[in-house]
């Protein structure tokens, strides 16, 4: 083992990453039935560049600790590269000023909370739950 693998963690071993159940948000028509259905089970939208280091960085250490059901709660990931019109429209029909990455936190039919970079993490989703 080399000085940098063992200082860097890489023993040959990839570690197995936890999957969430992610639902593809790739349409303007998803956010209204996402304002509908946060009538009755929190909405939670993640915001990420696929070409940014900070957000992959963050949607790794989101992925870690996220801990709740697809009973608790329904969890959208939009490609905001791929499908800047919805990212756009997210802003508009939630009154969230655009952030890269950037967590909406939507309840009846309102954002409740939304965080970027950093903050996402220390956002506190239980309250929301």
């Amino acid at each position: 083992m080399g000085l940098f693998t063992g200082l860097f963690g890489g023993n040959g071993e990839k570690k197995e990453e936890k999957q969430l159940p992610w639902i593809p948000l790739t349409t303007v028509e998803q956010l209204k039935e996402i304002e509908t259905k946060s009538k009755t089970k929190t909405q939670i939208i993640f915001k990420h560049s696929t070409s940014c280091g900070i957000s992959r960085m963050v949607i790794k250490m989101f992925r870690d600790t996220y801990d709740y059901t697809e009973e608790q709660v329904d969890l959208y990931y939009l490609d905001l590269l791929q499908y800047r019109e919805v990212s756009n429209e997210t802003g508009y029909k939630f009154q969230v000023m655009h952030q890269s990455p950037q967590l909406i936190v939507v309840k009846n039919g309102v954002a409740v909370a939304n965080a970027s970079h950093g903050s996402i993490n220390e956002l506190h989703l239980e309250k929301y739950i």
